[in-house]
């Protein structure tokens, strides 16, 4: 009996859902230092990931070539998907030459990016805490192929227990304002 137990556990560890923890603090205020979540990782073997996702993920090409070992995975939010401009300028977050509206970072970013193209088979992703966060805009483009899995839920702290909101991807976008003021 206790093999199958380990044995169901084992599966459901590796294809349904693990446990998470939060070490740094590129994701706050959404998830803070010492968060624990459950990470589901059926959803995107169903479809793509989607703007908003806060999706966990080992490190790719990029990062390991700083020095990042497969097994420090890293949390981000999806901004990008295939095909779309991402740009950071002003203090905004430009996707297809519209401001992002963002009420979940902890501040707008304090720096500029390029105008950038989000490839096939990847996705563009930044941190919450946009001014401390090693994110697609240091590194790159994150192969899909890399996801993990979705945080979907938080267990602990029990103060701050309960499913992880992901904004509405149907409402983008600020009010547009030219992007060369």
């Amino acid at each position: 009996m206790l093999a199958i137990a380990l044995a169901l556990a084992l599966l459901i560890r590796l294809f349904v859902a693990e446990p998470r923890y939060i070490p740094s603090d590129s994701m706050v205020p959404t998830l803070q230092v010492g968060d624990r979540l459950v990470v589901e990782k059926i959803s995107y073997r169903l479809h793509p990931p989607q703007r908003g996702d806060i999706v966990v993920f080992d490190p790719p090409a990029q990062l390991q070539q700083l020095g990042y070992t497969t097994d420090q995975a890293f949390i981000k939010r999806v901004i990008g998907q295939p095909g779309q401009t991402v740009q950071v300028h002003q203090g905004k977050v430009w996707i297809d030459g519209e401001p992002l509206a963002e009420p979940y970072i902890a501040e707008p970013p304090g720096y500029e990016m390029r105008s950038v193209t989000v490839p096939p088979g990847h996705v563009f992703v930044m941190g919450d805490n946009r001014n401390n966060s090693n994110d697609s805009h240091v590194w790159g483009f994150l192969p899909v192929e890399n996801i993990i899995g979705r945080a979907i839920f938080r267990f602990y702290p029990i103060a701050r227990f309960g499913w992880l909101e992901v904004p509405d991807s149907d409402v983008p976008t600020l009010k547009p304002v030219a992007l060369n003021e």
